[in-house]
C-alpha cells in the first residue's frame, strides 16, 4: 500500500487509467468480432459499412497507446483482406 501523498495519488491515476484502457481495448475487441460475424454470415453489405468503424476504433486504440500502431495496422489489414476474401467467393 502507498504511504506517501504523491504515491496515493499515483495509485488512483493508475487504476482510473487502467479502467480507461480496459473499456477501449474491450471496445476495439468487440467492433472487430462484430466485423467477423458480418463476414461469416455473409451480411457483406453491412460488413462494408462497418469497415471504416472499425478502423477508426482501431486507430483511436492506436493513437492512445492501447496497442501499438502496427497491431492496429495489422488488424486492419486482416479485416480488408477477411473482406475482400469473401467477396471472391
Amino acid at each position: 500500500m502507498p504511504i506517501t501523498k504523491s504515491a496515493k495519488k499515483a495509485l488512483r491515476q493508475n487504476k482510473a487509467r487502467k479502467e480507461k484502457n480496459q473499456r477501449k481495448i474491450a471496445g476495439y475487441k468487440a467492433t472487430v468480432k462484430d466485423f467477423k460475424k458480418l463476414v461469416s454470415g455473409n451480411k457483406k453489405d453491412d460488413a462494408k459499412k462497418l469497415l471504416p468503424k472499425v478502423y477508426q476504433i482501431l486507430d483511436k486504440a492506436a493513437k492512445s497507446g492501447v496497442i501499438k500502431k502496427n497491431k492496429a495496422s495489422r488488424l486492419k489489414s486482416k479485416t480488408s483482406l477477411l473482406l475482400q476474401n469473401s467477396q471472391a467467393k
